[in-house]
Parts: structure tokens; C-alpha cells; sequence
């Protein structure tokens, strides 16, 4: 499956980084184009937990995007896998899945993060694309961290 992976080091101890990324509620602090999230079901960063994010295009039209978490270990990795079955994505993507990996003692943690998107048919074609576009996103996201963490704590809350 086609990946595009970034890193950016955070000035953050890695416990409050994983306080961030690992409950779905704080997408909209950290995550590019997030306008909230909904039905979050399960415990922030534990396995199978679900949730459903809501994003808007440039062009202004909300989307909606369900995840579960297939993978976790607390404080180091999350994996949620998008739910394509059944959806509108369904139509040019077999499967996406987001990675995210901290690595980091005292006050600075290694953020990495993975986005893995396997396309359909002729959409397969725009990979290129694809590619392009989701090293933005996940560009912008580790800002969005690194911006979110740069609050005094309890302040986006």
C-alpha cells in the first residue's frame, strides 16, 4: 500500500503529546481542515474505539469521515483506519489508514506521522496527486500539534 510518511521533533513531553492525538475530540486543534467530531465511542487511544470526523473542502462542503482504531500502545503508537464500505470514498479507495508514531524522553518527542491510501480503478491514476496532497496534510497536522502544544495547557480545551 502507497505511504507518505513525515516528521517533525515537538517541544512537548511525549505524555502530553499522546493527551493530544489519542482522544479524537481535540482533531479540530490539531487537525487540518477539522471542524469537530462526532460519536466517539470507546476510551482516547484504546483499540477499537470509533469516531467520526467532520471536515470541511476548500470548498466550504462538510464531509464526514469514519475511523476506528485498530492499533495502539499507549504513549507510542495509534493507528486509525478510515471506514470505506458504504461511503463516498468507497468509490475511489479500497483503503487510508493514519499512523502516528511519538518517540522522545524529557521535553521534546519525535512525532511521526504515516497516512497509508490504496485507490480504485482509474483513481489509481491521480495517485500522484494523492501522494502530494496527503504529505501536506500530514505536514499540517504535525504543525497543528506542534502549535496546539505551544498553548498554555487547558487552554484549547
Amino acid at each position: 500500500m502507497p505511504k507518505v510518511a513525515r516528521s517533525k521533533s515537538i517541544s512537548a513531553p511525549p505524555r502530553r503529546v499522546w493527551d493530544l492525538v489519542a482522544d479524537p475530540h481535540n482533531l479540530p486543534r490539531w487537525w487540518p481542515r477539522t471542524v469537530r467530531v462526532e460519536d466517539v465511542r470507546g476510551k482516547a487511544g484504546a483499540e477499537r474505539s470509533r469516531f467520526t470526523q467532520v471536515f470541511e473542502t476548500k470548498g466550504g462542503k462538510a464531509v464526514r469521515a469514519d475511523y476506528r482504531c485498530t492499533a495502539s500502545r499507549s504513549g507510542e503508537l495509534l493507528i486509525w483506519e478510515q471506514e470505506i464500505e458504504g461511503t463516498p470514498f468507497e468509490g475511489f479507495m479500497h483503503s487510508a489508514e493514519l499512523e502516528l508514531r511519538l518517540d522522545g524522553e524529557g521535553e521534546r518527542t519525535l512525532v511521526t506521522a504515516e497516512g497509508r491510501r490504496r485507490m480504485r480503478g482509474l483513481s489509481r491514476l491521480g495517485a500522484p496527486l494523492m501522494h502530494r496532497a496527503t504529505g501536506r496534510t500530514l505536514a499540517g497536522a504535525l504543525e497543528g500539534i506542534d502549535d496546539a502544544l505551544a498553548e498554555p495547557p487547558g487552554a484549547g480545551s
